[in-house]
């Protein structure tokens, strides 16, 4: 299979809800891709239909998707077991991470080209997951990664200096060559987000089901005012846990209604945070 053949079974990933869905170079040594992540890639050759099938963001693995959940036996201390195809989620470089220990950066500011792009909303069983249409993007490091789509952990995966928040968004983007740049910002309670408002008046109460937004949404909506952000080099945070992701974490949080955020942990029914991982030798810069 050649390279950009992988780079689109993994952008059919995305869109069936991985938290970071390519495998690519990464943040700060910003390294090939290994061995073991193009292993991942494997199980990924039929997944070239995503949109048919937005009940599982799991890899085919002969033939049959491999079930993972957050708790019990499929849950994430024996995600890296249940198949081959998540091997990675024993890796040293996973996400989320506690944020903590900063090393002092020259990180230049992001460049936001966000447009009202939110085209259908999604519960796939693990998140509930909005699709962006094509043309909203941003730019890290001089390259463009365009937004593929965003979703929801409750409480927050990631961590600042130990603190869990009660929930975070993650708002996916992808390269034309296939890397991958997930944004992720913490959410506390507080004023009713405008944007939630809009997104959760067509919150798909079951798993398996979407519905089409004839109103698109807004991602802008969910970020904060002032953009500074901390960076560090991460995976996906759901199988099959492939490294190489930029992480790019804002400071400053959002506020979403204490009863935006108990709607999406009612359509949950359980938390779907993964817990914390190792840093290990990993830099976290601001």
């Amino acid at each position: 299979m050649t390279g950009i053949a992988k780079q689109g079974i993994l952008v059919g990933l995305i869109l069936l809800g991985a938290c970071s869905t390519y495998t690519g170079k990464g943040s700060y040594t910003q390294p090939g891709i290994s061995k073991r992540e193009e292993s991942m890639t494997r199980s990924r050759k039929k997944m070239d239909t995503p949109e048919k099938d937005h009940q599982s963001h799991a890899a085919s693995h002969g033939g049959k998707a491999v079930h993972w959940s957050y708790s019990g036996e499929e849950g994430p201390a024996h995600w890296g077991d249940l198949s081959e195809d998540y091997a990675a989620c024993n890796g040293k470089n996973q996400s989320p991470i506690n944020l903590t220990g900063f090393i002092e950066a020259d990180l230049k500011p992001i460049e936001f080209t966000y447009h009202a792009g939110g085209k259908e909303i999604l519960n796939n069983g693990h998140t509930i997951q909005i699709n962006y249409k094509e043309g909203s993007r941003i730019v890290v490091d001089g390259i463009t990664f365009w937004l593929k789509q965003f979703h929801f952990h409750a409480p927050s995966e990631n961590q600042i200096d130990g603190q869990s928040y009660p929930m975070e968004v993650h708002l996916v983007h992808a390269s034309k060559e296939g890397h991958l740049a997930v944004i992720g910002v913490m959410v506390v309670e507080g004023a009713e987000n405008k944007t939630l408002t809009q997104a959760w008046s067509h919150i798909p109460a079951k798993a398996g089901n979407h519905h089409a937004l004839l109103v698109p949404v807004a991602a802008a909506g969910l970020l904060p005012a002032k953009r500074d952000y901390y960076r560090f080099n991460g995976s996906l945070t759901t199988p099959p846990c492939s490294e190489g992701v930029r992480w790019l974490v804002m400071k400053e949080p959002i506020t979403a209604s204490k009863k935006q955020i108990e709607t999406f942990t009612r359509v949950m029914h359980h938390p779907n945070n993964r817990p914390i991982q190792p840093t290990y030798a990993r830099p976290v810069l601001q």
